[in-house]
């Protein structure tokens, strides 16, 4: 990873590639289902003492596949290869991208083989004892941030929900939106920080349309007018019901430290921001993170109507 950040992007590849070569060869585990839920466009696998999880596209999602038909397995391997490329503002994690990589079998719990083989046919090939991956994506290992709530203490858990909501306004800032906006796609990493790390859903924030029901009275029957406009709709107002934060008291943590991405205004700022060309401000660091003489622990400064989480 060191190797790759300061450009050495094919040496980093052999060295994650050896480090988990070195680490089977250690422990004697196989890759197995990686902790989790199971994609419905991706299938990740890991070794359980690894740091590292590896994907594959499949060749056809799974029946909970949410955005009509699927582009294919190369518009989704454009979306990881854009993420590499792009300014991640520190919440979305870099992708190792390896093409044409033979692995031994012997590596792979049976099961897990066998799943690659059955539904990854057009990106994986076994062929006797060895397997052949036309494209294989590696990230650094996270909890996901559903199975790190069911586990964490009070304290911990309440940190990291709002690090989730900084890392979803991180990613804002580099004119990024998840319209999968699922606590599924979220890991937790060891210092409790939240990062996005599944990026088939992902589309540029500034062609994102905003739209509300906010106003509406109970009741009405007739159909919103964005209803019938094309593209990707978002209505803040019910991000919250995707994030798969069942604790209603994180719920109501969430909410205090981050009421501002629950309305149009936050969105529609970001977006006039970013078309102007300012700056967004990001967050770097969580909360316990930052030195003792930054901002309060989760004080956020004013900031003015219409450019909000936007430094110029």
């Amino acid at each position: 990873m060191h190797y790759a950040t300061i450009g050495f992007n094919h040496v980093g590849k052999g060295a994650v590639l050896n480090e988990i070569l070195r680490e089977h060869r250690r422990t004697g585990e196989r890759l197995g289902t990686a902790v989790g839920f199971r994609g419905t466009v991706a299938i990740g696998f890991s070794m359980t003492s690894s740091r590292y999880v590896l994907k594959i596209i499949r060749d056809r999602p799974t029946a909970g596949y949410k955005w009509g038909s699927f582009p294919g397995i190369a518009a989704v391997m454009d979306k990881y290869q854009l993420v590499h490329v792009s300014d991640r503002a520190g919440s979305m994690l870099d992708n190792i991208i390896l093409t044409n990589v033979t692995l031994d079998s012997a590596l792979f719990d049976p099961d897990v083989l066998a799943e690659l083989a059955a539904e990854g046919a057009e990106t994986v090939r076994v062929s006797g004892d060895l397997v052949l991956f036309r494209h294989l994506i590696v990230q650094m290992k996270l909890v996901p941030l559903p199975v790190f709530l069911a586990t964490a203490s009070p304290d911990d858990a309440r940190e990291a929900v709002i690090n989730l909501g900084d890392c979803i306004k991180n990613n804002a800032a580099a004119d990024i939106f998840n319209k999968d906006l699922d606590g599924r796609n979220y890991g937790v990493s060891r210092i409790r920080k939240v990062y996005l790390f599944d990026y088939d859903a992902l589309e540029p924030l500034t062609e994102v349309k905003i739209r509300t029901n906010v106003g509406r009275e109970a009741g009405e029957e007739d159909v919103p007018d964005w209803f019938f406009e094309t593209g990707t709709i978002f209505l803040p107002e019910e991000m919250m019901a995707g994030l798969r934060i069942d604790d209603r008291e994180l719920r109501r943590v969430f909410q205090a430290a981050h009421a501002d991405l629950l309305t149009t205004g936050y969105w529609e700022g970001m977006q006039k921001a970013l078309r102007d060309g300012y700056l967004p401000r990001v967050r770097a660091y969580p909360a316990s993170r930052r030195l003792a003489n930054q901002l309060g622990k989760n004080e956020t400064p004013p900031i003015p109507a219409g450019t909000e989480g936007v430094t110029v």
